[in-house]
């Protein structure tokens, strides 16, 4: 009883600090989430801290259960063209990307679907084989989850997996000396929301492979594997939210600043921006939804995290280091200017797609 006065009184106290008298959209989802977490009791030893990608559980024998769930929702998720295949998969292929951050295999996903009375039957059955697609290309496996009628399309899937406590990749080890690196390039997913919703042209190979990346996003989860069992990286993150909003998290997370001094852009974004007269820069740091890792490597053991990742088929890309400090500097073409804390967040972007 003790225990929920003191969440009560906790709450009682968020709200007259003046919070109550502000709506959701001017608090933003990062503010919504730090109310809600001071509401919350913590439990003793927790393996991963609030405020990293994943959650977990200490099962012993050296085990953690790791636990993501992450939600999409039609108007703000799903962009035209992207079917309701897609839509599905994607919900998947997002909570399985969180645990490839922290070095987890996936094994099994529960999906919880808000349908809108609208959905036609061949609407249903297709958001079922999208939820198998994002699961299988993983190996994981969709278990079950619940169904409940919405106003619009509400996709919430939970991803389960197990790792070695001593694998676990957090955001919260980086330190000045580290290298920065990434597992892509960045500036596609930006530039094909354009063309989806602004209707630009491009040339169509291009353009097919700057809406690939935002139809059919991959998780890096081969690519998390690996990395894990090098003990190269000191911190890692998602860039589901952009690349310099990632970097952010990193740096509040471990005390750190960055320079990142050769910065990661797709050939396919620079031609993209360069035809609309667009900021490659803007593209590539604050786009979203690219699904890499973001990662900083012990200096010593860059060899080894390197050659870990092209064993799987991919390259890590090097694109800075981790300075003592808070700051976090861009430096291109001649110029040293701040990266700043800007990404994709619920309720204060505005990104409503009408599917």
């Amino acid at each position: 009883m003790l225990k929920v006065r003191h969440i009560f009184k906790t709450f009682d106290n968020t709200l007259h600090g003046g919070f109550a008298l502000s709506s959701a959209k001017e608090l933003g989802e990062r503010k919504i989430i730090e109310i809600i977490l001071k509401c919350l009791e913590e439990m003793p030893n927790m393996p991963v801290p609030f405020g990293d990608d994943v959650s977990a559980v200490n099962i012993g024998h050296g085990k953690l259960a790791i636990i993501k769930t992450d939600m999409l929702v039609g108007k703000t998720d799903v962009p035209p063209r992207m079917s309701f295949r897609q839509a599905a998969r994607k919900a998947a292929v997002m909570n399985i990307s969180d645990l490839a951050a922290k070095g987890v295999e996936p094994v099994a996903i529960l999906a919880s679907i808000g349908i809108p009375r609208s959905l036609k039957e061949i609407d249903i059955e297709q958001i079922g084989i999208g939820l198998n697609d994002g699961a299988r290309e993983y190996d994981a496996y969709v278990l079950g989850g619940d169904t409940n009628e919405a106003s619009d399309l509400v996709i919430s899937c939970t991803a389960f997996g197990i790792c070695e406590k001593q694998h676990l990749m957090k955001r919260s080890g980086a330190r000045p000396g580290d290298i920065v690196a990434v597992t892509g390039f960045f500036g596609k997913t930006a530039s094909g929301l354009k063309i989806l919703l602004e209707k630009l042209s491009t040339p169509p190979k291009i353009g097919r492979a700057l809406v690939d990346s935002v139809l059919m996003p991959c998780a890096r989860v081969k690519e998390g594997l690996a990395l894990a069992q090098t003990h190269a990286v000191t911190a890692s993150i998602d860039s589901s939210d952009g690349l310099a909003w990632s970097l952010h998290e990193i740096s509040r997370a471990s005390n750190v600043g960055f320079i990142v001094d050769s910065l990661p852009v797709a050939p396919e974004a620079e031609e993209f921006a360069k035809r609309h007269n667009l900021n490659v820069t803007e593209l590539t740091l604050y786009g979203g939804e690219e699904y890499e890792l973001v990662v900083t490597i012990r200096p010593k053991l860059w060899e080894r995290a390197k050659k870990a990742v092209e064993t799987v088929g991919t390259a890590l890309i090097r694109i800075g280091l981790v300075k003592k400090g808070k700051a976090l500097l861009l430096k291109r073409k001649g110029e040293t200017v701040p990266i700043e804390a800007r990404g994709w967040e619920h309720f204060k972007t505005v990104k409503e797609f009408l599917t």
